[in-house]
């Protein structure tokens, strides 16, 4: 269980928690309970980012984010070397921020498949900005594959 309460002097425990939300099952609440709780806790006071690493891109939509309008995604950290910090969009509830996913990310497995330490794409560039956030989030798609592979080695 992850500590999310603060501490005795009212303070966040930890500046760049990262929480990666998986299941091999679709259906099952992953992005529900990541779009929640990253709202609940940016209404808290505390600065959220959620990385929508989902080709399907639910968390994208459920946090106002139209995903043809968002332009770059994290396909472009993952697979094109852009900075994650461009990626970064602000929603609606002040304190919380998303990292849109795109389509592109169902083909990303595969062109992972042959990049060295490819299971690592993902905590590299996240690296960047993980100071900036109490709380990260990743939304990941419903399988065990290389996407799901780089959330959990990332958080």
């Amino acid at each position: 269980m992850v500590d999310l309460t603060r501490d005795s002097r009212g303070e966040w425990p930890v500046v760049g928690r990262m929480l990666a939300c998986a299941n091999q099952k679709g259906g099952v609440g992953k992005t529900t309970t990541v779009v929640n709780l990253a709202a609940y806790l940016a209404g808290d006071g505390r600065r959220v980012l959620v990385v929508d690493l989902d080709p399907q891109g639910n968390a994208t939509s459920g946090l106002g984010a139209v995903r043809a309008a968002a332009g770059a995604s994290v396909y472009d950290a993952l697979m094109g070397g852009t900075d994650l910090g461009a990626l970064i969009v602000p929603t609606e509830t002040p304190g919380l921020a998303l990292v849109p996913s795109s389509i592109a990310l169902a083909g990303a497995e595969v062109e992972l498949a042959a990049v060295p330490q490819r299971e690592r794409r993902l905590s590299r560039v996240i690296e960047a900005v993980r100071s900036e956030f109490d709380v990260m989030f990743i939304d990941c798609p419903p399988n065990l594959g290389l996407l799901t592979v780089n959330a959990l080695t990332a958080a």
